[in-house]
């Protein structure tokens, strides 16, 4: 997706307000593996995905538990950082080779002291973001793991081609023999 396309299925600005924040906005490629965001750090940046998937988790002394996949056109921020300039929880890491865009905070910032458009966008931005975790929450709290799972089928089928099935394994909170079996049980 390009930015353009990004900017406004959070909220449509007007042209000259587009401008101003994409003048802000820069493109960075990273590869596979790499780690755009460490837990316990402040996160200067925000990030479009352009090209790529990545994953955030969260590291106990035992394993990593993977709670959010993004791809194309979706945004990766740590909420902490980006409204409490605190240290995030998570740590997000790129799984395939990944062109974003991305944004300094602080520019942001400013931006929204400056054009109450952009203040809007943000504040959409936000938004979206509060409701992607109420409904994660949810999921967890009360759907079984094969709903879960059917959820992913549904509504993000390409994660199933593209993230390793341990990963998933871990969002839906199961072991990789448990995903195995509601697999089988689908087919």
């Amino acid at each position: 997706m390009n930015i353009d396309q990004i900017l406004d299925q959070i909220y449509i600005l007007p042209e000259t307000s587009k401008n101003s924040l994409k003048n802000h906005i820069t493109e960075v490629s990273h590869p596979k593996g790499f780690c755009l965001m460490e837990a316990d750090k402040v996160i200067p940046y925000l990030y479009f995905i352009r090209k790529g998937i990545a994953r955030a988790y969260s590291s106990t002394a035992d394993n990593d538990i993977t709670f959010w996949f993004g791809s194309e056109g979706q945004c990766i921020l740590s909420m902490k950082s980006y409204v409490e300039d605190k240290p995030g929880y998570e740590s997000i890491e790129l799984l395939e080779d990944c062109d974003l865009y991305r944004m300094e905070t602080e520019n942001l910032r400013k931006l929204f002291n400056e054009d109450i458009h952009i203040a809007n966008w943000g504040r959409k931005l936000a938004e979206a973001e509060m409701i992607k975790s109420e409904e994660l929450i949810i999921s967890r709290q009360f759907k079984t793991s094969l709903e879960r799972y059917k959820d992913i089928m549904t509504y993000q089928p390409d994660l199933l081609k593209r993230v390793q099935l341990g990963y998933i394994a871990s969002y839906l909170g199961i072991t990789q023999v448990s995903l195995s079996r509601i697999r089988a049980e689908i087919k």
